[in-house]
């Protein structure tokens, strides 16, 4: 593969996850932060309790360089820390998209 074309297909992915992450749904990103990550992170200003475990996604969604692209991406990825929920590539593209609203 030449670079050239690995920077082409570079620039598609990342405009297939940044484009599609526009359309994401934060409302339905919600119910799924509560029924999925309430348990260990807080996921709203109305939550108290989280885990020390795992950060506030306000605190995800403050981090320098944060791109709910790439965290969508990221939450379709096996975690050790955390369990595996199966999410389609729309269910983390809303998730994404209401991390982002959290700052």
């Amino acid at each position: 593969m030449t670079l050239r074309t690995a920077g082409l297909l570079s620039v598609a992915l990342f405009a297939a996850l940044t484009g599609s992450a526009a359309a994401a749904d934060a409302n339905k990103g919600e119910v799924l932060a509560k029924r999925w990550c309430a348990a260990c992170h807080i996921v709203s200003p109305e939550q108290s309790r989280g885990t020390t475990q795992a950060p506030p996604f306000a605190e995800i969604a403050r981090k320098p360089g944060f791109d709910r692209g790439l965290l969508a991406y990221y939450l379709l990825l096996p975690h050790p820390k955390m369990p595996d929920m199966g999410l389609t590539r729309g269910e983390a593209e809303d998730l994404a998209a209401y991390i982002a609203t959290q700052k």
